[in-house]
């Protein structure tokens, strides 16, 4: 009897432990954010963001080529790093025509504050609304770019905020069912507090919407990316990207995802007037 009770209060204590430090889990924050040109990234602004509820956001701004009003891309990161990670990839956006914006969440990189979802939710809508508020970008052209984590923050925006198109990066159902997947021995559900479920929003976007996965994905499996892609409304596509892992090159700035990017834009958003 003795014995039993132990077990169950050590159970207990794990779980305690697991529910207050569930977030370190879950955010992976580099605060180490090299200079711009270190990145190999050239015309750069650095700006700063403040949200409605008081943090300072960091961020870098990409203006287009051709320095007309253009279509603005905003690049919302996956759960690690910093803005810097995705500077290969504004590049190629850039190329495209876009201008483009970096930004690090709150408790990323340089920014203030410590990330949660609801706080992510409130970034989003600063770097929207500054964004949006830029004489040099089209305000009717706004495309969110989401990977991973950041597909959940694009999504729950895109509800709020129509952009031209919405860009979906190895995108997940919900971090419910990836926490399943990863820790199938915890109650999940329950325990978590940051839950980021695209599938009970994407039904409501009505944004023409892009969903590029990799078909050997260990960490969001491509199933998961399809079932966020067969609740979409129309117009939307799917592209799959043969023996691509999560993390790998082909996903970040690869030709595949970067020639779908075009396409679907030349469609839906072009880059100028």
């Amino acid at each position: 009897m003795w014995a039993g009770a132990v077990v169950v209060f050590a159970v207990i204590g794990v779980l305690l432990l697991i529910w207050v430090g569930q977030r370190t889990m879950i955010y992976f924050p580099d605060p180490n954010v090299p200079s711009a040109s270190v990145t190999g990234l050239a015309d750069v602004e650095g700006v700063r963001i403040q949200t409605a509820d008081g943090v300072t956001l960091q961020a870098w701004f990409l203006p287009s080529r051709t320095r007309q009003r253009s279509t603005a891309a905003i690049v919302f990161n996956g759960n690690a790093g910093n803005r810097a990670y995705r500077a290969s990839l504004a590049a190629a956006l850039r190329g495209l025509g876009l201008s483009v914006l970096l930004f690090d969440y709150r408790g990323f990189g340089d920014s203030e504050g410590s990330p949660t979802e609801s706080g992510l939710y409130e970034d989003a809508r600063a770097v929207r609304r500054y964004l949006a508020g830029r004489s040099d970008v089209r305000a009717d052209r706004l495309v969110y770019f989401g990977e991973s984590l950041g597909s959940a923050v694009a999504v729950r925006l895109a509800v709020e905020h129509t952009p031209a198109a919405l860009i979906l990066r190895s995108p997940f159902t919900s971090l419910v069912d990836v926490g399943r997947l990863h820790y199938p021995i915890l109650p999940v559900r329950w325990l978590l507090r940051d839950r980021f479920s695209s599938i009970e929003a994407i039904a409501s976007v009505r944004s023409p919407v892009l969903i590029v996965a990799g078909d050997r994905d260990r960490i969001v499996p491509v199933e998961q990316s399809r079932r966020l892609f067969e609740e979409a409304s129309e117009p939307r596509e799917l592209v799959v990207v043969r023996g691509a892992d999560h993390n790998d090159a082909e996903l970040l700035d690869g030709r595949q995802m970067i020639d779908a990017v075009r396409g679907f834009l030349e469609k839906y958003s072009p880059a100028t007037e």
